[in-house]
């Protein structure tokens, strides 16, 4: 019984073996037969099938290939595209292309036309392909190097001759702001170019192609920054009392910069662009401050101009990398809010440090210079202020005498006891200067921007050298002596009020 069972199993093992290759097997044909070929290097190209026009029904990939590669050889001698654009024109002949004859992907991906899917799916397709043709295209840069940057040069020459839109600042019109230009730029469609040049060369259009371009709109109005252009900042300064000299030289100065357009991170130096303070730039002689006192010079009113700048931009929150200090406290403006500029050494030099540009309106009235600084609005609520702090009177020594031995005053004294004042003491001051920002009315911070000192300076007064002779009698002399300074309450009062200090 046990022998009998054994044989019994080995029997069925087999079978089921069997059974199963069988099945296996006819899956694998299965799968073959609905759902694809297996291609090899000796499959063929369904008939009526074209690639580059030429006829590779029947052939191998690597015929298909042979003969693709040389018709475009010969075709590469009869290459002769024109490209327009407007009154532009652009030549390609077979000359300027090389050949780099990369078919492999195309006859790859055609030789699978009508071989994947179910057996009806590919019936279908291989029915299609026999009565209607299959028409398929190596793409030209898969075929001839070089014609891509040929394309790319054209495109430039094309796209850098449209005007993109600028910002017209003038700053003396009505209207101040507008937009110049055209709304979108022009750019070259490589992709529609580069599809009519396939056709071009492949025969099926004309070979003088339009060159096809797009409209591409800014991803920003100009309009919509322009309309939101505000006055950020501005600062006034009299100068009624200057003479006609003075005020000219002023108003040259502002004139400078006057319709300026400073642009994000560019810097500004005055003097660069005010430029030398000369007659032949149409400078003229007034009073500038020399080593503590006031004497005539050629410019003398610029550093006003310079500061009426310097306080509107300071207002409008630009960044100042240079800015000096008389010696002496000017009239016009609180300590520590001057802006001393001297050719080779002292200089008002600010940076646009914001994102988009600023605009400078510059000019003068009868009676005043004025600075306004235009750009994006600052945030909802901000504003900024100055304030300037009086931290001590620097007293000054009183009067200094000295002896007019080389006769330079004998206009106004000759003798000994004679005296002429030459110059009155001067008290000076330490101060200090602060950007102030306020939100919704409200100081919220406090910035110290400025620590300087004006030296106080002592008066002169000159006595005369000659010895008076016998019976000679002095005339009488209004010349007082004025002793070092002494710093009492109501003098650094007078002193805030004068300078409107804190």
């Amino acid at each position: 019984m046990k022998k009998t069972k054994s044989k019994t199993s080995k029997k069925s093992s087999i079978l089921w073996l069997a059974v199963v290759s069988i099945i296996a097997v006819g899956l694998l044909l299965f799968c073959q037969f609905f759902f694809g070929d297996t291609i090899s290097d000796s499959t063929t190209y369904f008939d009526n099938t074209f690639i580059n026009g030429v006829d590779v029904s029947g052939m191998t990939k690597a015929q298909a290939e042979n003969l693709i590669s040389t018709k475009t050889l010969e075709r590469k001698k009869d290459i002769n595209l024109t490209l327009t654009s407007g009154d532009k024109k652009w030549s390609i002949s077979g000359d300027d292309l090389e050949v780099v004859a990369n078919f492999n992907p195309t006859l790859s991906s055609v030789m699978q036309y009508g071989r994947e899917g179910n057996v009806f799916a590919k019936k279908q397709a291989e029915s299609k392909i026999k009565s209607e043709g299959l028409y398929v295209d190596v793409p030209f840069e898969d075929i001839y190097g070089g014609l891509d940057q040929k394309i790319d040069k054209i495109s430039a020459e094309i796209e850098s001759d449209e005007v993109a839109q600028t910002i017209s600042f003038a700053p003396d019109a009505t209207q101040m702001f507008s937009v110049m230009g055209n709304v979108g730029r022009k750019i070259v469609d490589r992709a529609e170019l580069k599809k009519q040049i396939n056709l071009a060369l492949n025969g099926q259009i004309d070979q003088a192609i339009e060159i096809p371009t797009q409209e591409v709109l800014p991803e920003i109005s100009l309009q919509d920054f322009v309309d939101s252009i505000v006055l950020r900042g501005k600062f006034e300064t009299d100068f009624s009392k200057s003479t006609s000299d003075r005020k000219s030289n002023i108003s040259l100065a502002l004139s400078k910069f006057n319709g300026m357009i400073v642009e994000p991170q560019q810097t500004v130096s005055f003097n660069q662009t005010t430029g030398n303070r000369t007659s032949d730039n149409g400078y003229k002689n007034a009073k500038i401050i020399v080593g503590g006192k006031y004497v005539a010079g050629m410019g003398g009113g610029v550093c006003q101009a310079s500061t009426t700048l310097y306080n509107a931009l300071l207002r409008s929150d630009v960044e100042i990398l240079q800015v000096c200090h008389h010696t002496l406290p000017a009239s016009y403006v609180p300590l520590s809010f001057d802006a001393m500029v001297s050719e080779g050494y002292a200089d008002l030099v600010f940076k646009n440090s914001l994102d988009t540009p600023i605009f400078i309106k510059a000019y003068t009235t009868e009676k005043s210079a004025v600075v306004e600084v235009y750009g994006q609005p600052f945030e909802e609520g901000l504003s900024i202020g100055t304030r300037a702090e009086l931290v001590k009177i620097l007293p000054h020594g009183g009067d200094d005498i000295i002896t007019d031995t080389s006769g330079e005053y004998e206009n106004q004294v000759l003798y000994k006891g004679e005296y002429y004042r030459l110059k009155y003491p001067l008290e000076g001051y330490e101060s200090k200067g602060y950007l102030r920002y306020y939100k919704d009315g409200i100081l919220t911070e406090e910035k110290q921007i400025r620590h300087d000192h004006y030296m106080p300076q002592n008066g002169i007064i000159v006595e005369g050298n000659a010895s008076l002779e016998e019976g000679m009698k002095l005339p009488s002399n209004n010349v007082k002596y004025i002793p070092p300074q002494k710093v009492l309450q109501s003098t650094i009062d007078a002193a805030k009020a004068r300078y409107n200090m804190t």
